[in-house]
């Protein structure tokens, strides 16, 4: 298929995108892509590739921009229940973190999960993928996270491996058992530890070979942060994991800065998420590091705080920086990349191209898929967006609705209905 006469076609070519080089987005004006067997084959001007493919079936783009599907690098989209009393009760003044503390927060999604079947989890899950899908996420991360014991953990990685086969949006799964301190270990953290890090990581090992044998490890992550896990218990089960073969996450500097990043940085985690605490130090560790990091400004914005990810800073050092929704129930239940690129224009300062990058081949990045997805080059997999606007700058100026017409996974392409999608 010749997908041609876009407005404008963005390459976003040349791998991750480093410090102030964030937002070189290889416009080709006019622009067409070819794509057979579910590859990009060949980009550049319409009049180009017309005369060179002149036979092709073809996608007529015109008046519309072209661009890589979204990634998004960190949601928590798999979980039980919901947390609408708790925005309440945060609007009349509770704190986060001690809603946590009083059993609230994290642990009572935890409640309801725990007591979910499969059938369930998917059933509530599913609706949320397709919404991300439909406003333009074409793979997205997802974390366990709301078992917290071994069994409901890797009943989770069992849901998530089935949406995954199921499609079309496609997942790079994250072990998130270091999410909270359950409440059977509430006066022991030091034991829920030694649990992860003694029990849950070896039996993952033993249960992914089996379960997921032709795909890589999932990623291995942990909540570092007061109240969570301190930095101690955080490198504890990190470097385990490592040992292990694990790929590296964390989440770092949401509340409080206590190293995490600097941790991560050492331990070579492929990505240090949040960060919005993050001191100097820290962020120069960031920015000669090739751990990326991830900004989540749909958090701060669901808690209603002032303060951001220090992205200007990050990319002043040189850092690799990426958007990302947190998709999750208790402070982001955002499924749109969209609405995250708004975000970033507004508080982290990005201008649309830096935000489109990082949204795309940063995020990439940031999963380790940067050689399969996040830009439109030839033999990547042909994961494209096409939106009903003429220049790509609408991305950050508007929000609250989703300019995405069609989208195109591997190949095949699914026109948007409002909030779903069909196959065209």
């Amino acid at each position: 298929m010749l997908i041609h006469s876009a407005a404008q076609l963005l390459t976003l070519s040349g791998g991750p995108q480093r410090g102030r080089a964030l937002g070189t987005l290889g416009v080709i004006e006019n622009g067409a892509a070819l794509i057979r067997d579910e590859k990009i084959v060949a980009v550049g001007s319409t009049d180009e590739l017309r005369a060179a493919y002149p036979d092709e079936p073809s996608l007529d783009t015109s008046g519309c921009v072209v661009m890589p599907g979204f990634v998004d690098p960190h949601t928590h989209v798999i979980w039980g229940g919901d947390r609408a009393a708790e925005f309440e009760m945060r609007l009349e003044g509770k704190h986060y973190l001690d809603i946590l503390a009083a059993g609230g927060g994290i642990l009572s999604t935890v409640r309801a999960t725990r007591t979910a079947s499969i059938e369930t989890l998917i059933a509530q899950t599913r609706p949320r993928l397709l919404r991300m899908f439909a406003t333009g996420t074409t793979t997205a991360e997802a974390k366990t996270g709301y078992g917290l014991q071994t069994a409901t953990e890797l009943r989770l990685l069992k849901a998530l491996l089935t949406l995954d086969n199921e499609g079309p949006l496609e997942l790079a799964i994250t072990f998130l058992g270091a999410h909270a301190i359950p409440p059977e270990y509430k006066d022991d953290p030091q034991g829920y530890t030694d649990l992860v890090s003694k029990t849950m990581l070896p039996i993952l090992s033993q249960w992914w070979q089996t379960h997921a044998p032709r795909l890589p490890f999932p990623f291995v992550d942990v909540f570092c942060e007061n109240k969570a896990f301190n930095l101690a218990q955080s490198r504890r089960i990190l470097e385990k994991a490592k040992a292990l073969g694990f790929p590296l996450k964390i989440h770092a500097d949401e509340f409080d800065n206590i190293g995490g990043a600097s941790l991560a940085v050492e331990l070579e985690a492929v990505s240090a998420d949040h960060l919005v605490r993050t001191s100097q130090v820290d962020i120069a560790a960031l920015g000669k590091s090739e751990t990326v990091a991830v900004s989540l400004p749909c958090t701060p914005f669901g808690l209603a705080e002032r303060d951001y990810t220090p992205a200007q800073e990050i990319l002043d050092a040189g850092g690799i920086l990426a958007l990302a929704t947190d998709c999750n129930p208790g402070t982001a239940w955002c499924e749109s990349m969209q609405f995250a690129i708004a975000l970033a224009c507004r508080y982290l300062k990005l201008t649309p191209a830096q935000a489109i990058a990082a949204a795309t081949i940063n995020a990439a990045h940031a999963i380790r898929r940067a050689n399969v997805i996040g830009s439109l080059e030839p033999g990547k997999q042909a994961d494209l967006l096409v939106l009903s606007v003429p220049d790509y700058r609408h991305l950050g100026y508007r929000f609250g609705t989703n300019l995405v017409k069609q989208v195109v996974k591997c190949g095949r392409v699914y026109s948007v209905d409002v909030g779903y999608y069909r196959t065209a």
